[in-house]
């Protein structure tokens, strides 16, 4: 059974050979994990990493389509909708038919035979606060496995899957804070995990408590955008009559699965509308260039290449917005990522101090730090200061819900 982890900004998938050994799948030339994008130019569909260099590297302005953020679309009424793709219409829905196939496809190529089942991970809650919203999630989501060609859909939770991964390398008993940090949802979970084996539970791993919410590292994205990039276009401007430029259409270019929307006829119409609210003319000459050019994604991608170097480095991080208008460009400081990001930061750290309270275990022994967006410095420190115990554990980011994933769907099959 192949363990897929299909997220908001990267996917990887992995399975459990016939010898008992974990097999990771390379989904991106020799990368386990592959960026959740598609590329439509009029030519064959691009995947991964070949979909954002489409993007990047297209010389014609606007001729093709970049889709990211699909997994924030599987609980909302937009998975339904239809956009103009390869000049025909198509739903958002066989979208993500067309990447989950991709990734089957890869699979099989890798192993050299078919792949039939698949163990989907999901996060703890899809959408926060809305049950029918988030069973509606799993529905659609299991729909597109099944339209993907695969014939039996299972899921699991993805913070416990990264757990049951980890459980292969523990060296003593522990009680375990997991911390799963994706593009879209934070996750946790409280997991006694230990090298002895129980019967019925994948590796000797007891689920003590579970939370969840809907914030990731695209919420990250989009507030620094807003923060850092949008001011330049006219976010906050107010213009001669003292109105503030209305801001819709900087929140849907600092919104992955938004960004579509603010390149239809409808909104660049009532973009060049808004020239009236501006007091300084280059502020919306810029606006109407990014629209027009198509240019959302690529910003957005500067910004999270700017977070992810800010935090890493501890040292401000450039952001080049030449493509705009000459020597024009944006700084990320350590300072103002921690500012920009404090109140999210805060909701997820107090997340998972209320999953470790619904474990009645005290604290943790060990924080194990899964997910792309756990590795944000002012994210790891807030948890380090409500857990000051515990030793913090870096898993594998990228791959590890994967390879949990694969190895609970081998245990449910008597192969692990």
């Amino acid at each position: 059974m192949l363990g897929i982890d299909f997220g908001t900004s990267n996917s990887a998938a992995a399975i459990v050979l016939s010898d008992g050994s974990l097999c990771p799948i390379a989904l991106d030339a020799d990368q386990n994990a592959m960026p959740t994008a598609l590329y439509f130019d009029g030519g064959p569909v691009r995947f991964g990493s070949a979909a954002l260099q489409g993007y990047l590297n297209e010389n014609d302005a606007g001729s093709g389509r970049l889709v990211r953020g699909l997994k924030s679309l599987l609980g909302s009424r937009l998975m339904n909708e239809q956009t103009l793709l390869q000049g025909r219409m198509t739903s958002f829905f066989d979208i993500v038919v067309l990447f989950l196939h991709e990734i089957r496809t890869r699979a099989e190529q890798q192993l050299g035979h078919a792949v039939e089942g698949v163990m989907l991970g999901r996060p703890v809650h899809f959408v926060d606060d809305d049950a029918a919203r988030d069973a509606l999630a799993q529905a659609n989501l299991e729909r597109d496995a099944h339209a993907a060609g695969f014939a039996q859909v299972r899921f699991h939770l993805e913070p416990v899957a990264a757990a049951f991964d980890y459980q292969r390398r523990i060296a003593r008993d522990s009680t375990v804070l997991v911390v799963d940090i994706g593009g879209g949802t934070s996750d946790f979970s409280v997991m006694r995990l230990g090298q002895r084996r129980q019967p019925g539970q994948p590796g000797g791993a007891e689920v003590l408590a579970t939370s969840g919410v809907h914030l990731g590292g695209t919420n990250f994205d989009q507030l620094l955008n807003l923060r850092c990039v949008m001011p330049l276009m006219g976010l906050g401007h107010l213009g001669a009559r003292g109105r503030e430029v209305p801001a819709s259409v900087f929140f849907d270019l600092s919104t992955w699965h938004l960004i579509h929307q603010a390149y239809s006829r409808k909104q660049l119409h009532h973009a060049a509308e808004l020239r009236s609210f501006y007091a300084d003319p280059q502020l919306h000459q810029r606006l109407m260039l990014v629209l027009q050019q198509r240019q959302g994604h690529r910003l957005l991608a500067l910004v999270e290449a700017a977070k992810i170097s800010c935090s890493d480095s501890a040292a401000p991080a450039g952001i080049d917005l030449g493509s705009i208008e000459p020597a024009l460009g944006a700084t990320l400081t350590p300072a103002l990522l921690a500012e920009t990001l404090a109140l999210q930061v805060g909701k997820i750290a107090n997340c998972a101090r209320r999953c470790v309270a619904a474990s009645g275990v005290g604290a943790p022994d060990l924080l194990y730090l899964a997910g792309g967006s756990s590795a944000l410095v002012p994210l790891v420190a807030a948890l380090q200061a409500i857990f000051p115990q515990a030793t913090v554990v870096e898993g594998d980011r990228a791959g590890g819900v994967a390879a949990g994933l694969a190895w609970h769907g081998a245990s449910l099959d008597g192969h692990a």
